[in-house]
């Protein structure tokens, strides 16, 4: 149930306040390693809410056409579980340890 008011609140949050720094829903460790994956570089600079929103939905699947609606549900919640597994990468990457 926690999992899916997460899911839930950050989808209707990425709509409804856009200009928000990602920083404010995301841990660091998260946003950069979104940033990192989708971008090809780190960025020191959270992106923005909405920005965020379609990355992670990038990840889940969404392909974000012209005709397409904003990000749904079911996309976010596959981009925050390869979103999951990405920030582990990030953290065994530039920490030198291994996740437990």
């Amino acid at each position: 149930m926690v999992v899916a008011w997460r899911v839930y609140y950050l989808t209707k949050q990425g709509r409804e306040t856009p200009d928000v720094p990602c920083s404010v829903f995301f841990e660091e460790n998260e946003w950069k390693a979104l940033t990192a994956y989708v971008n090809k570089t780190p960025s020191d600079e959270p992106p923005s809410l909405s920005e965020a929103m379609h990355m992670v939905a990038g990840l889940g699947g969404y392909l974000g056409r012209k005709g397409d609606g904003p990000p749904g549900n079911t996309v976010i919640w596959r981009g925050l579980t390869a979103l999951g597994w990405i920030k582990e990468a990030w953290l065994a990457f530039t920490s030198g340890k291994a996740p437990p």
